[in-house]
């Protein structure tokens, strides 16, 4: 828990609208405390020059006691001064200025503290830099001027005249330096505030992306338990309802993330398509892998593959019903090397145009592979099934399509179109996008 001391420390400060309000009202504070502290040293002598010595002081106090006063409200209220109290600095600013040529002698109104008038407007124009209403603020800094003006009276020779207009310039570009430096640093905690809000946002979303995939083919095992089935076929929807159960009590744990592609232990390509494999054996899945024998990829691919794997087999029991299914794994296709895995289903298909990919097909197979740096293309049409093509990256650099050549990492054009552009939430137009998608 923060300690009340560093609620003072500017550096402690959350880069966001508030605390670029409490920032500035520790500027404010500042400003108008450091000029009370020019005024003390000056305020014997010039009460003792002054032709009215009460009149002197109490213009003084009244200052004085108007600069603490802005500094502690300012300090309480964590933003600098609003609009009614800028108006009203402004207004004792003038009013100071007025007054002072009936208590200052005219050789004292340049160049000492002993007039402090001039210095004390100066502050009030820094500090009221950010008043919000511009119609506002250009009114006190016109009438502030204006107030120089019958302060400088008729009184000032003539060799002052550069040193009264310089001081009237100062006035001007201060205001404008100020205003400057308010509205701009407020548009940067604008943008920052903005910016976190996003960032949160695209977090969630994320999230939500994570946790479809990691419970949807659980999601579909359980829909697929609660139907009628015979007992054999039910053990074996057990014994996958409870892989996908290990899996969903992991991700909640806190224990789903994996290395990136590329890092980590790498494991065995053919038992993990072969693990699969068998969860499905009532689909008569006939699996060639011998090609692949000795292939190993990231723990990472692994996960998503075998994730993708038994999306897409539990599509083809839900949808496709195809009397054989075959899953080949082919090592150094080509010149490109690697690998390729095809997993072909000879039921009704489907055609890619006027099908929208649910959650199973756009987020378990296509984005969690691409994301992992696996190339997908899916081919349907209807009446012909479905042919699901997996790619790894090529072996050597430079020597062919990588996950991002759309040879390797694209559904097939007319697929792609029909995907919902959002990258999270399933098409609420897709039937079955709750649970599984067409084949």
């Amino acid at each position: 828990m923060r300690s009340r001391s560093g609620l003072w420390r500017v550096a402690e400060l959350p880069t966001t609208r508030a605390g670029v309000e409490r920032a500035f009202s520790y500027f404010t504070a500042g400003v108008r405390l450091g000029t009370v502290a020019q005024m003390v040293p000056a305020v014997q002598l010039g009460a003792a020059r002054s032709p009215h010595e009460a009149g002197y002081l109490a213009c003084w106090g009244a200052a004085a006691l108007a600069a603490v006063a802005v500094s502690v409200v300012t300090l309480v209220r964590r933003r600098p001064p609003g609009t009614v109290v800028s108006v009203l600095d402004f207004g004792l600013a003038c009013t100071l200025l007025v007054l002072a040529p009936l208590v200052l002698a005219p050789w004292d109104r340049f160049g000492t503290w002993t007039a402090f008038q001039p210095g004390y407007a100066l502050s009030v124009i820094i500090t009221a830099g950010g008043v919000r209403v511009v119609a506002v603020w250009a009114a006190s800094l016109l009438a502030v001027s204006v107030s120089y003006v019958v302060y400088l009276g008729g009184d000032v020779g003539s060799e002052m005249t550069s040193t009264a207009v310089g001081n009237v310039l100062t006035y001007v570009v201060y205001a404008l330096v100020a205003r400057m430096f308010f509205g701009y640093t407020r548009r940067i905690a604008r943008d920052a505030d903005a910016s976190r809000a996003r960032a949160a946002e695209l977090a969630r979303r994320e999230e939500e992306r994570r946790a479809q995939v990691m419970m949807h083919n659980g999601i579909a095992v359980m829909r697929l338990l609660t139907e009628q089935g015979d007992d054999d076929a039910r053990a074996r929807l057990v014994g996958q309802a409870e892989v996908e159960l290990r899996r969903m009590r992991s991700y909640l744990r806190g224990r789903d993330a994996y290395a990136a592609d590329g890092e980590g232990p790498s494991v065995g390509l053919v038992p993990v398509v072969k693990r699969v494999c068998d969860r499905f054996a009532d689909l008569d899945v006939v699996a060639s892998l011998d090609l692949g024998t000795g292939l190993r990829i990231p723990a990472a691919q692994a996960e998503a593959l075998e994730r993708a794997l038994g999306s897409l087999l539990l599509n083809v029991r839900v949808h496709a019903r195809a009397h054989e299914v075959v899953v080949h794994l082919d090592e150094g296709v080509g010149e490109r090397g690697g690998w390729t895995l095809t997993v072909h289903d000879d039921g009704i298909g489907f055609d890619p145009a006027s099908v929208t990919a649910g959650v199973g097909l756009r987020e378990v197979v296509v984005g969690e592979l691409r994301r992992r740096g696996l190339g997908v293309a899916i081919v349907s049409a209807v009446g012909e099934g479905t042919t699901v093509t997996v790619r790894s990256r090529p072996s050597r650099p430079g020597t062919g399509a990588g996950p991002g050549d759309p040879r390797t990492s694209t559904v097939s054009a007319a697929f792609s179109d029909a995907v919902s552009p959002d990258p999270v939430s399933p098409d609420p137009a897709s039937p079955d996008a709750a649970f599984s998608d067409a084949s």
